[in-house]
């Protein structure tokens, strides 16, 4: 998370969103229900009454509040937690009392009332001050506990996110220094265009595990890989790209075929003699976008290599998990020798 979302944290919440104005209409009616309970004992017209002109007070208190609020949103964002949330609880009671004050005015000029200053204005204010007093302190208490612990949240989820992806570590590494090595003498351009290659795998193997990348450019990091790969492995490795039906500005985090890929070479192409194909599939079926990656199954199966399958795929299961929750999840599938991985990922459009 930015260092300007902690900073957020450790001040009163905005309150000028709509989110924060339906609660205040919410909060203001439950108040004018409670009172009205308790001035009434049964739910007669006179009761309705009641509630009417308390609803109408209270909903009207609650918005001249948020704008007022609204209005003073820069002077919370210098202050601290502290000092912002005395400062709006004060004009929430200023408001309060200028609008008991209000209302009472108005009645008198609608007459309604026939003193503009009757003899039960000042308990009526005091109760008024009261109740704001006791809300407005415990529910600016309680959003501040509330985007603390968002913000929490967010801090959690994104330092798994960044963990899991430092996980991400290419075996392939040590084996493509090694062909570079050995294409230094023999083929010095094909070496330095290798080491570009590897530069931009590992570019993105260090960025921002939090954001999203273009499917063009997930799928042109592959392509690299895959092309560092071919100098080790030769006609052992085959490659075959079926990419349909996928909108140009669809995002998906970055990373998550290579470690598929990878995988599909390590366990699959890898220990057969012959080596074999890659298959990677990629369309769209409405707002979700499915992933396909198969390969051939290895001619004998070693236990080590597929703990380690299972542990690569559980650290992308993991981070896809993060990311999207139970929107995005992946299957495996054997059938016919081959070895198939199925990713599904709402479709992010940038």
């Amino acid at each position: 998370m930015s260092n300007a979302s902690v900073e957020n944290s450790h001040h009163v919440p905005d309150f000028g969103t709509f989110s924060m104005l339906i609660r205040f209409v919410i909060l203001a009616e439950l108040i004018a229900i409670i009172i009205t309970i308790g001035r009434n004992t049964d739910f007669n017209e006179q009761a309705w009454q009641d509630f009417s002109l308390l609803s109408l007070f209270a909903v009207s208190i609650a918005l001249c509040s948020f704008v007022v609020l609204k209005i003073a949103s820069p002077l919370f964002k210098r202050a601290s937690t502290g000092t912002g949330s005395v400062l709006a609880v004060l004009l929430i009671l200023l408001v309060t009392s200028l609008g008991t004050d209000g209302f009472i005015y108005l009645f008198h000029s609608l007459d309604l009332i026939d003193d503009g200053m009757p003899a039960w204005r000042d308990s009526l204010l005091v109760r008024s001050l009261m109740i704001a007093g006791i809300i407005g302190v415990l529910g600016i208490r309680y959003l501040i506990l509330q985007q603390r612990s968002t913000v929490d949240g967010k801090l959690q989820q994104e330092s798994k996110l960044q963990a899991l992806q430092s996980r991400i570590r290419p075996h392939f590494l040590f084996n493509s220094l090694n062909s570079v090595a050995s294409l230094t003498r023999s083929d010095p351009h094909k070496a330095e265009a290798v080491l570009h290659d590897l530069a931009d795998l590992f570019r993105v193997l260090l960025a921002d595990a939090r954001k999203l990348v273009p499917v063009t450019a997930e799928r042109e990091i592959s392509r690299q890989y895959l092309e560092v790969e071919k100098i080790r492995l030769g006609d052992r490795l085959q490659v075959k790209w079926n990419v349909s039906n996928i909108p140009r500005s669809a995002l998906m985090p970055a990373l998550t075929l290579q470690p598929l890929l990878e995988n599909a070479i390590y366990h699959g192409i890898e220990p057969r003699f012959a080596g074999g194909t890659i298959k990677i599939e990629m369309w769209s079926e409405g707002e979700t976008l499915n992933i396909m990656i198969s390969n051939p199954l290895p001619d004998v199966q070693k236990e080590t290599r597929s703990k380690g399958n299972k542990l690569a795929q559980e650290n992308i299961r993991q981070r896809l998990a993060t990311q999207f929750g139970s929107a995005a999840s992946m299957q495996v599938i054997q059938e016919g020798g081959q070895y198939h991985v199925k990713v599904r990922m709402p479709i992010i459009r940038g």
